[in-house]
């Protein structure tokens, strides 16, 4: 089972070193070209497939409750997480009451045995939606929920968190047995099956859109002309300076009415991994830190390291969504006490799949993120007031 995850882990690698040009080989530049004609065909089906919820030959559903679909135009690395949590914050605390709903990427399936069960013991749904969280309990582990849904589900109070594919029924299963009255779709940009009311669409500033091609020559899932769906567009990762003004006017190219809202991830606090206890951010300046990390964008989280004054002695990478074995945090352990580490520093998504154990000679922390509006704050005000008062 681990083989065919590292092998597999290994392929993604691969493909993503063919789109950013890291693989020259005359057989890479093959590859490439065979990508760049299979993303000429993907393309077209995406396109068509928009063409028919457009002309209403496959309709979609409305539920009669308020949906807000939040997602990217390209995979992965956006920060989505952070913002969909303080939306569903703002929006519980204003009296809303809040459903998310996830598709739960490479979470784990209910066994085999659980699903021919409830074939014969379900009568209103025949699989039900795994529930997260029903706003007061968390009831699932990261491994069935998934790592972003787990994470949201426990840093919200009040805010019911559900995982399946099929959003429109979970949407129903939720409104049913939750009252929710806003359902935010996280990663639901091209969820086209449920029809939104609003569309808030994620732009990673310091790497937009890649290439500039779609799957699997880049990184793109639809053309970028399509952001003109979005109603909110959130720059992410934005450092406040005017070098985004380009990137703006590039964008309204494409969508001349949407808002525009500027916003950064920074740091929020650090927490001891397996305790829950809370630390400041100062504890790691002048430390000497090992950094591990399995997300698509490592860079940005060992810069906020450094920004806290830490000296980054050694670091380690796994792919995206890579679930952690204790051999792995072992041996990780062994190669930072090695190296002098006085903190081992993850990521909170890393440490939702980093599996229990008794080592403590180097403590193992992850770095909480929060979510700063730097320009729009007015824009952002209004998308929550109008969410409010629909």
């Amino acid at each position: 089972m681990h083989t065919f995850k590292f092998k597999a882990e290994d392929l993604e690698q691969y493909f993503l070193d063919l789109m950013a040009g890291r693989r020259r080989s005359f057989l890479d530049r093959v590859m490439v070209a065979l990508l760049f004609f299979a993303s000429r065909f993907y393309r077209m089906a995406i396109q068509f497939r928009n063409w028919m919820y457009d002309k209403r030959v496959i309709r979609d559903h409305a539920l009669g409750c308020l949906v807000v679909k939040i997602g990217n135009l390209t995979c992965g690395g956006t920060g989505k997480t952070p913002v969909v949590e303080v939306i569903a914050r703002t929006l519980s605390a204003k009296g809303r009451k809040v459903g998310i709903l996830s598709r739960g990427y490479r979470s784990k399936k209910r066994s085999f045995w659980s699903r021919l069960s409830m074939m014969f013991t379900d009568q209103k749904i025949e699989f039900p939606p795994k529930v997260v969280s029903d706003g007061k309990n968390l009831l699932l582990n990261s491994d069935f929920a998934g790592d972003e849904p787990y994470m949201l589900a426990s840093n919200l109070q009040d805010v019911a968190v559900l995982v399946d594919k099929d959003r429109v029924k979970s949407g129903i299963y939720a409104i049913d047995h939750f009252g929710t009255d806003v359902l935010i779709l996280d990663d639901g940009f091209q969820y086209l099956m449920l029809k939104a009311h609003i569309n808030i669409v994620l732009v990673d500033s310091t790497d937009p859109f890649g290439n500039g091609h779609v799957l699997p020559r880049g990184i793109l899932r639809e053309p970028i002309k399509n952001i003109r769906r979005a109603d909110y567009i959130f720059l992410t990762k934005s450092d406040g300076s005017h070098k985004l003004q380009h990137l703006k006017n590039f964008i309204r190219r494409h969508n001349r009415r949407a808002e525009i809202i500027e916003c950064c991830h920074k740091p929020k606090h650090l927490v001891k991994l397996f305790t829950g206890e809370e630390m400041p951010l100062e504890k790691l300046s002048g430390m000497k830190v090992a950094a591990l990390s399995a997300i698509a964008r490592p860079e940005s989280f060992e810069g906020f390291l450094e920004q806290l004054g830490a000296e980054l002695v050694c670091k380690d990478h796994y792919a995206d969504h890579h679930r952690y074995t204790q051999q792995e945090i072992i041996d990780f352990i062994n190669q930072a006490k090695a190296a002098g580490a006085e903190y081992i520093v993850t990521t909170e998504k890393d440490a939702v799949r980093i599996p229990k154990i008794d080592r403590c000679d180097v403590p193992l922390i992850y770095l909480r993120i929060q979510i700063d509006i730097l320009s729009g704050q007015e824009n952002f005000d209004q998308c929550i007031s109008r969410i409010c008062f629909m």
